[in-house]
């Protein structure tokens, strides 16, 4: 059969935290607990009219005839998260990304760009946040558009153009004041704050790089002998961070719950909060540790 076309709003939700979450309770509790949180995800998506298309461990890719209805849901699974309790002093949170537009339909499964751009935005939202595109917001009904702030125009994997990121707003304090407003927030800026020992360094519009190695004129400068003398770089581009490993042994890359990544001669993203280990793993004893955290913050009028 012959894939069909249709427009949809394809949604992926994403359970963050789940990594501690098996190492404390072992993999049988840890996975009856995830699953548990499936469900309540699934629930929200049927409460809107939606369908969930496809669960792949703990994430749920779910489509929806129209924007709205993606975005209530996207909503709901944030307000159903924020009410659960810890579970083993773990706090789960999600991660979602949505985006309306065509999408090829084949044995009851989605693909196409509208696809892969909802997964990009789940990959740059946050734990608590509800990420997706500027196309998307328009087609959302006044109250919910409201509630949207524009974050970066960022590159997207498979597109020729930057695409403007938005953040959807659920957290009370914030949507009250948006929509009280009558207007959409103000626009924000990325922002890395980075900790080395007792030093702290701030990359922003005004600071947009730093080097990290053994030689005393860096911006961080090393102890380790396993590191190079300019072991790697922060660069901010448009409005992300990139490390880039300019280094003999290699950096290994720690982002929030995923797995460390050994990196070598390459480049990564840094998003959300992790660390940095300079010539060997964070885990060896000794390691010295670059942490940093990325947010938005207000921009100055």
């Amino acid at each position: 059969m012959q894939p069909s076309d249709r427009q949809l709003a394809i949604l992926f939700a994403d359970v963050s935290g789940s990594t501690s979450l098996y190492e404390k309770l072992g993999d049988r509790e840890a996975l009856a607990a995830i699953d548990s949180v499936v469900v309540l995800l699934k629930f929200c998506v049927v409460a809107q009219a939606g369908h969930v298309v496809k669960t792949i461990g703990d994430e749920v890719m779910a489509a929806f005839p129209d924007a709205d209805g993606a975005a209530r849901a996207s909503i709901d699974m944030q307000f159903a998260m924020a009410a659960l309790a810890p579970i083993a002093d773990t706090r789960l949170a999600i991660r979602i990304g949505l985006h309306f537009g065509q999408v090829l339909e084949e044995n009851a499964d989605y693909f196409g760009d509208c696809v892969n751009t909802a997964a990009r935005m789940a990959g740059l939202a946050m734990g608590g946040q509800i990420m997706t595109t500027a196309t998307t917001v328009s087609l959302l009904s006044p109250i919910l558009r409201d509630s949207t702030r524009t974050v970066a125009a960022l590159a997207v994997k498979g597109k020729q153009t930057e695409v403007e990121v938005c953040e959807l707003l659920w957290r009370s304090a914030e949507n009250l004041t948006v929509i009280a407003a009558g207007r959409k927030a103000p626009r924000f800026e990325a922002v890395l704050r980075i900790a080395h020992g007792v030093e702290e360094i701030v990359l922003d519009a005004s600071r947009s790089s730093l080097e990290i190695g053994r030689d005393l004129g860096h911006g961080i400068a090393l102890q380790d002998p396993m590191a190079s003398r300019l072991h790697g770089r922060i660069e901010r581009r448009g409005d992300k961070f990139q490390y880039v490993d300019l280094s003999s042994n290699g950096t290994y890359v720690t982002l929030e719950t995923d797995p460390e990544i050994a990196l070598r001669r390459d480049q990564i993203t840094l998003r959300g909060r992790g660390t940095l280990s300079f010539g060997h793993s964070a885990t060896e004893p000794g390691a010295e540790l670059v942490c940093f955290a990325s947010e938005y913050r207000e921009k100055e009028s």
